[in-house]
């Protein structure tokens, strides 16, 4: 049995339409982590997502509501790995990812096959048409670059990355000669404020690149985002939002790939994400980064 691992916090109609889809998937059992409110605003709202949870008679679950609010990168990386401590294998969602029926059997089906495949870090249920190389029809595929909407992985493959952080893992690439942009220039700006914004993912995204590891990929996405709303902490709408319509889940594969990165997957992210920029690039991004950061900074002193 491969568990759900869940983190949710103040947004109780995103977690139902979530909630729902797992139940559809016969998910047979869930870690949730709620996180505490970050303010007296959210209190009830964190409220009535614990009771929505407490509520759940569909499936065995463990629900750990923290006192405190962690946010979401720090909620992430110590729900993870205390949840793989007990755990072989794990999948993780978030409470605004929806994802179609069926979902579920095919990536417990994919963790199965690569559980003892070193070159494989992680398996994820989400991709985008700017990203799918173009001769990819109904079987998936492996991308050096993972994913954060809806993905497995092992322990043997989280094992560190609680240890760590993606500044480190930058300069361990620049130190190794590999292309820290190789993937979209996206990422190199993610980890300059990985501690600033309380992000997660980006790590994990160098912890493939440094590692030479790959994510197992659909032919196309089971998953949706839902919460592209004023809500949002760390959502952006940009090129994704034009995520075409959810289809049926692609046909479980009669031989799963041998893991080799597709040919197309480094011209496709840079395509998306940006290149390695120029001098005079980098100055206007740090320029941008710091007014961000300082606007970030008001922004969360005004709802606090």
């Amino acid at each position: 049995m491969i568990p759900i691992i869940l983190f949710v916090y103040d947004r109780p109609d995103h977690l139902c339409q979530t909630l729902n889809a797992l139940r559809v998937n016969s998910v047979p059992f869930i870690y949730a982590f709620s996180d505490g409110p970050r303010n007296s605003d959210s209190k009830s709202a964190v409220a009535e997502v614990r009771n929505i949870l407490r509520a759940i008679d569909w499936c065995e679950i463990e629900i750990c509501e923290r006192d405190v609010n962690f946010g979401l990168g720090r909620s992430i990386l110590s729900g993870v790995t205390e949840v793989l401590k007990k755990n072989d294998a794990a999948i993780i969602f978030e409470d605004d990812l929806v994802c179609v029926p069926g979902t579920y059997d095919y990536l417990c089906a994919a963790l199965e096959h690569y559980r003892n495949d070193l070159r494989v870090m992680s398996v994820t249920a989400w991709t985008h048409p700017l990203v799918t190389p173009g001769d990819v029809i109904d079987q998936p595929y492996f991308d050096g670059r993972a994913e954060c909407l809806v993905w497995g992985t092992w322990s043997r493959a989280w094992k560190g990355m609680d240890t760590t952080n993606a500044n480190k893992l930058v300069k361990k690439c620049n130190l190794q000669g590999i292309d820290i942009y190789g993937y979209g220039a996206d990422l190199v700006l993610m980890s300059k404020i990985e501690f600033q914004r309380n992000i997660w993912a980006v790590r994990f995204l160098y912890w493939h690149i440094i590692n030479g590891c790959l994510c197992l990929r659909p032919p196309w996405s089971m998953v949706e985002h839902i919460g592209f709303d004023s809500n949002a902490t760390n959502a952006h709408r940009e090129a994704w939002f034009k995520n075409p319509p959810l289809k049926l889940c692609p046909p479980l594969p009669g031989y799963w790939p041998e893991p080799i990165e597709h040919s197309d997957c480094l011209k496709l992210w840079k395509q998306v994400c940006g290149k390695r920029p120029s001098l005079l690039k980098k100055v206007y991004i740090f320029v941008r980064r710091i007014i961000s950061g300082v606007l970030y900074n008001y922004r969360k002193g005004r709802k606090s």
